[in-house]
């Protein structure tokens, strides 16, 4: 199984969307996630697939890579681990 990162998504974009573009462009793919803001619900602009074959997937790259989704030009490319961040989300010193 292979996961292929999709960027620069439109935010009007939905699964349905992106998995009919994939089959327009000759791909079948077997998940699509669409990442959203977890508190607005809104698409964030990026998003994933999943193919089960791996000569599949690397065509889809081919096929889909540079290529228009409602007036933008997507980003498709095999997806990276994702990395460990440094912990965030303090504003300011810790009080005791």
């Amino acid at each position: 199984m292979k996961k292929l990162f999709v960027g620069n998504l439109p935010y009007a974009a939905n699964e349905t969307d992106v998995q009919n573009f994939f089959a327009d462009n000759g791909v079948t793919v077997d998940s699509v996630t669409v990442m959203r803001d977890r508190f607005t619900g809104q698409a964030r602009g990026f998003g994933f697939v999943e193919i089960n074959d791996d000569a599949a997937a690397m065509r889809a790259v081919d096929a889909c890579h540079g290529k228009d989704l409602m007036g933008r030009t997507l980003v498709v490319n095999e997806a990276r681990p994702m990395t460990a961040r440094e912990g965030g989300g303090s504003r300011g010193p810790r009080r005791q």
